[in-house]
This record gives C-alpha cells, sequence and structure tokens, in this order.
C-alpha cells in the first residue's frame, strides 16, 4: 500500500556545507487524517522539511514521495494533480497577495487553473462556501484590496483557499505566528475543520508547543535536523522523555503558580556546542550526557506504543527504524 506522503533518509544540504535535514524517515497515511506537528526550534530544519514535502526543494539525498511517487519524477498530469491535493498555509499573510488586485484574485486564479467550476455562479457559490467555512463574510470580504484588510483576515482568507481545492495533505507553516492572539484560536479551529469535517491531512510546522498542543494530533521534534522524540502529542508535551524535549516543556511559561518556570539549566550554545561530531546532535547541551553518547547517534527507542526518543537513557528499550516512524501517526 501507498502511503500519502512518505520521506525516505531525506537530507538537505546547502551551500557551505550545512545540514538542514539529515536521514529523517517517516511516513503519513490518509485512512485516518491526523494532524501532525513538526516542531523544534529555529534553524532545527522543520521549514526545510516542509518545503521538500511541497516540492519546492529536492532532497541532497534520499527521496519524498506521495502516494509512491517520487516527486521528482512526477509526469505533468502527476504535478498538476499534486499541485491540487496539497496545498500549502505559509507564515506571513502579507506575502501571498499581489496588492494590484483585490483578494478574489487569489480563488479565481485557482479555480481557472484546476477548473474546479463549471460556471461563473459555481465558482462564486464555492468561493462563499469557503470564505464562510473560515469565519469570514463574503459580502465584507470579496471586492476588496489586501490592505483593506487586517492581517488575520487575509491569513483566513488563504486558509480558505486552501480548502476550496479539497486537498488530501495541506502543509502549514506557522499559520498564526504573525496573527493576533485573538485570532489564532479562530485560525487553528479552521484546521481542526479541515481535518475532522473534510478529512484533510495536516502537516503543522511550528515552535511553538502550546499550540500544537492544542491543535495536534501527533508532532516530531527535532533538533538540528534530527527527530529527537515523536508519537502522541498527549504523551509527548505531558511526560516528555527526551533531554531537549525535556527543556522546550521546561521553558514554556505555564498558567500554574505552584510551578517553577526554567527549571533545567539550558546550556549556552557555543562554538563548541555548534559542532557536531558523529554522536548524539545534542550532546554538547545535555544534562544527562555520557560517554557513548559522543560515540555514535542514538537510534529511535520506543518508549511505549506511543512514543519514541532517539537517546540512550532509553537504550533498554526496543527500538524502531526510522522508516517504521509513521506507525505511531495512524
Amino acid at each position: 500500500m501507498n502511503h500519502l506522503l512518505e520521506l525516505k533518509n531525506a537530507t538537505k544540504t546547502y551551500k557551505g556545507g550545512t545540514v538542514a535535514l539529515d536521514n529523517v524517515s517517516f511516513f503519513i497515511d490518509a485512512e485516518a487524517p491526523s494532524i501532525i506537528a513538526v516542531a523544534g526550534e529555529s534553524g532545527s530544519g522543520k521549514t526545510t522539511l516542509g518545503m521538500m514535502a511541497l516540492g519546492f526543494l529536492d532532497p541532497s539525498k534520499g527521496d519524498v514521495l506521495y502516494k509512491g511517487k517520487n516527486l521528482r519524477t512526477l509526469s505533468g498530469q502527476e504535478q498538476t494533480n499534486f499541485r491540487k491535493e496539497v496545498q500549502a498555509v505559509f507564515q506571513d499573510p502579507f506575502a501571498v497577495y499581489n496588492p494590484f488586485y483585490k483578494v478574489d484574485h487569489i480563488f479565481e486564479v485557482g479555480i481557472r487553473n484546476f477548473k474546479l467550476a463549471k460556471s461563473g455562479a459555481e465558482a462564486r457559490r464555492k468561493i462563499e462556501e469557503a470564505l464562510v467555512s473560515v469565519g469570514l463574510r463574503p459580502e465584507e470580504t470579496l471586492g476588496r484590496f489586501p490592505h483593506q484588510l487586517s492581517g488575520g483576515q487575509r491569513q483566513r482568507l488563504v486558509v480558505a483557499r486552501a480548502l476550496l481545492f479539497r486537498p488530501q495533505l495541506l502543509m502549514a507553516d506557522e499559520p498564526v505566528s504573525m496573527v493576533d492572539a485573538s485570532l489564532r484560536a479562530t485560525i487553528l479551529e479552521s484546521l481542526r475543520k479541515m481535518k475532522e469535517e473534510y478529512q484533510i491531512t495536516i502537516l503543522y510546522i511550528t515552535h511553538d508547543l502550546t499550540t500544537a498542543y492544542h491543535v495536534c494530533d501527533h508532532i516530531i521534534v527535532l533538533y538540528k535536523g534530527s527527530v529527537m522524540e515523536a508519537g502522541d502529542v498527549e504523551s509527548v508535551v505531558a511526560n516528555p522523555q527526551h533531554p531537549y524535549t525535556q527543556l522546550l516543556i521546561d521553558s514554556i511559561p505555564w498558567p500554574d503558580l505552584s510551578r517553577q518556570w526554567g527549571q533545567q539549566e539550558i546550556n549556552a550554545i557555543d562554538a563548541e556546542t555548534a559542532r557536531i561530531g558523529k554522536g548524539c546532535k545534542f550532546a554538547s547541551r545535555c544534562p544527562h550526557v555520557m560517554e557513548k553518547c559522543s560515540q555514535s547517534p542514538p537510534p529511535l527507542y520506543q518508549i511505549d506504543e506511543n512514543q519514541v526518543a532517539a537517546c540512550f537513557l532509553y537504550e533498554d528499550k526496543p527500538t524502531l527504524a526510522g522508516e517504521e516512524l509513521g506507525q505511531l501517526f495512524k
């Protein structure tokens, strides 16, 4: 059976030798649509992973497959189907629009290019349905220029455009990071609605574990291009097992006066820390570092059926091959 999306030992090395993604493997199936977070701090490789999933970046090594087909070798019709079935919502709600066109333009171009409607009336109906589904009033939105709308309205328009295609996979890259807090819940609820009502699988790229916890079903935690921990989002956030994930969770200011914020010290990233050897990439910052951590990278150890961590602290647990990681997302 072909997976909806699959990364096979995907590595991306940029000019200058920077390794943004390092031998990452996982798959996503379409039978049970879910929202999967790819989380990590800046420079962890999460956006590179998202761009590779969209086919905007080719891996330096390894492969990215959609429904069993390598993105590098898709035929013309297969590329057209891929562009229709895989949509994206990006971080910046300002950069999507041409300021010389009314916002209707982003809908009309997609409808025309992918023949989504047989008539103008049908096109209008589909646009209005998409707008209403993300909490916008068509009569107050259509016919206006981008500068006449707020950032939150512009971002919801992009979500509505993606919904118009009824995609099978949506890549959402920091979709609420530039939106007022009052509108974040609306946009995140729109994403949940896309999954639950329209059976759309979402790859949610974020540095914000709080929103990941509230909107996602599963999570992959990246550090310097490698998977540190993955699994059910409830398990990973409530009971993180990898030292890096623990430090990330500890850095969140919780609304609990009895809980001390920042109990674990986070080592600074100096020149020695920045140099990656052949061992665990987090070793130089880890409070539990052992000699073996600098000798070889740890495999993914299966803590339980819903959670894995790449840490030698759990070497008594069974290992899970990277290509099997998608089993956790069903």
